[in-house]
């Protein structure tokens, strides 16, 4: 039984110019809290473009900008911890950015390696998206679909602190998975 229904295609070369819809899209995050269960995450203040080439995946480039301040789980008191000296410092680094440097595709899968920086750390990752599908929406825009997701470990951007359980282990995961549900509408 699949998850949810198929995706439509609208167009089968959706080579163009894109902007990501914030309105219908989530960067999300998710980190293992106290060792035994998840906590959800995702920033909902973000832009971003891309330009899809399928005859030369290539020349093909994202770029994303994130308002860190837009860290949202739920936990107000958990955010403002996030958005602290402890995490990522919105004072001092207000942004998170990432900047494709390589676009490789295998069918609907495209691998997207970029520089991802966070505080004042760049470090490459490669994500890997499944072409979800296009639609023409009843407003006249093309969408087009993707989903990816890495897991990193988040001591690599300077996101160190932690605190060590009485049982053993730590009240946070190093490892961090990123998860992006993107829908983007192709530009005029």
């Amino acid at each position: 039984m699949t998850e949810f229904d198929a995706g439509t295609t609208a167009l089968t070369d959706i080579t163009g110019d894109y902007t990501i819809d914030v309105s219908h899209s989530r960067l999300g995050f998710v980190a293992r809290h106290a060792m035994v269960t998840k906590v959800r995450g995702q920033f909902t203040d973000f832009s971003g473009t891309a330009h899809v080439d399928t005859a030369n995946p290539a020349d093909s480039k994202v770029e994303l900008a994130i308002q860190v301040a837009s860290v949202d789980t739920g936990t107000a008191d958990r955010d403002g911890h996030l958005k602290s000296g402890d995490f990522f410092d919105v004072e001092t680094y207000p942004e998170i950015t990432f900047a494709s440097t390589d676009v490789v595709r295998d069918g609907a899968t495209w691998t997207i390696t970029g520089d991802l920086t966070i505080k004042d750390v760049t470090k490459s990752v490669a994500i890997e998206f499944e072409e979800v599908g296009t639609a023409r929406d009843p407003f006249g825009n093309l969408r087009l679909g993707f989903e990816g997701a890495v897991t990193v470990n988040r001591k690599d951007w300077g996101l160190t602190w932690n605190a060590a359980l009485e049982t053993g282990g730590v009240l946070v995961s190093e490892k961090i998975k990123l998860e992006f549900d993107i829908s983007a509408i192709a530009n005029s």
